[in-house]
């Protein structure tokens, strides 16, 4: 097992590797995120963890990044590739691809996203 040096990470990237998430180009979406970053020398600087279900089945493929907190839908090969270059690389975020950003008072729904279920509320 690998302990990666960290001490000069700016941005950590969480890619859903959920079932949903998977069947909607998950894998695509992870190898197009870290070969942009390689490609683009953020190594370095970009940490990336694949996890499992996010529970925003309905927006996949989930991609967050933090320490924004943005959390980004329906993710492909292209958008990752953009998304790389604008927001991880020139830390311009897509707004427009943004289901969830944090703001003072909390997370903010954006782009008309549904809001979903209530953690802990019986479904």
């Amino acid at each position: 097992m690998a302990t990666w040096n960290l001490t000069n990470m700016r941005k950590h990237v969480l890619i859903c590797n959920g079932s949903t998430c998977m069947r909607k180009g998950g894998e695509e979406v992870t190898q197009a995120i870290r070969n942009e970053i390689t490609e683009r020398d953020l190594d370095a600087y970009v940490h990336t963890t694949r996890t499992r279900c996010n529970g925003r089945c309905k927006d996949g493929c989930v991609v967050v990044v933090y320490p924004e907190a943005d959390w980004y839908f329906e993710m492909d090969e292209h958008r990752a590739k953009e998304m790389v270059a604008a927001h991880l690389e020139n830390n311009q975020p897509i707004k427009e691809w943004i289901a969830y950003e944090r703001s003072e008072e909390g997370m903010q729904l954006l782009n008309g996203r549904f809001k979903g279920t209530e953690k802990g509320e019986k479904k």
